[in-house]
């Protein structure tokens, strides 16, 4: 393990660019294996039971590979060159810009508070229209899923990512923290491809419940 992390290192100081993106793809695209997997272990313990095969015993797992390969290419083409520079730039802007303490209550709140409000949501955003769209969908299809998933994600991924990034900011030096972000990437790639297989599952319609619910207070006349 340690000559892994040696050449890791040596990788990531020659060519940061290449190696976040190679290790974005990768992670990315097990974190979709392991969505899958989730998802067909859910399925069969359900009271309606995946198709069963001749002998009358339920289908094996199968990777999707197809899904996998459109999964690992959001984490190469997007996650990697994306995240390494949105990393770069905002310690950047918020240490000489803003001329906060490294590691500070205020350095970390302010880094917290741009990527909460700025990385995440659109992250969310691009990931599921992507999707949508290297999936085959159409245009007014793709609208539907996004309206269907960000806000679960959104509102689920809240309560995790905050405390993920505390440490990563307080912590961690500028030059791993997609490194370290690409570790728990793992599982929020799970994490978002098991929400977007869900598709219109139940315990989705209650956000969209509780929209309907908040845009008919907003507006009594509707």
């Amino acid at each position: 393990m340690l000559r892994v992390w040696k050449w890791y290192q040596n990788c990531l100081a020659v060519h940061p660019v290449k190696t976040q993106m190679i290790s974005s793809g990768v992670l990315w695209g097990l974190g979709d294996i392991g969505a899958q997997a989730v998802t067909h272990h859910a399925s069969s313990n359900k009271k309606r039971p995946l198709p069963a095969d001749a002998d009358g015993k339920d289908k094996e797992f199968k990777i999707n590979w197809k899904r996998v390969g459109i999964t690992s290419m959001f984490g190469f083409a997007f996650v990697g060159p994306v995240g390494h520079f949105w990393y770069e730039y905002l310690d950047r802007v918020i240490r000489y810009r803003f001329h906060l303490q490294p590691k500070s209550v205020k350095f970390v709140a302010a880094k917290l508070t741009a990527d909460g409000l700025l990385f995440g949501p659109w992250d969310l955003l691009i990931f599921f229209s992507y999707m949508g769209f290297a999936s085959g969908r159409s245009v007014e299809q793709v609208k539907e899923d996004v309206k269907r998933d960000f806000v679960p994600a959104l509102i689920l991924g809240g309560g995790v990512w905050p405390i993920v990034q505390i440490a990563n900011f307080r912590f961690v030096p500028v030059r791993y923290q997609l490194l370290y972000v690409n570790f728990f990437c793992l599982l929020d790639s799970a994490f978002l491809s098991w929400i977007e297989q869900q598709g219109d599952a139940s315990w989705k319609q209650w956000f969209s419940s509780f929209r309907a619910l908040e845009k008919q207070k907003n507006n009594p006349d509707i």
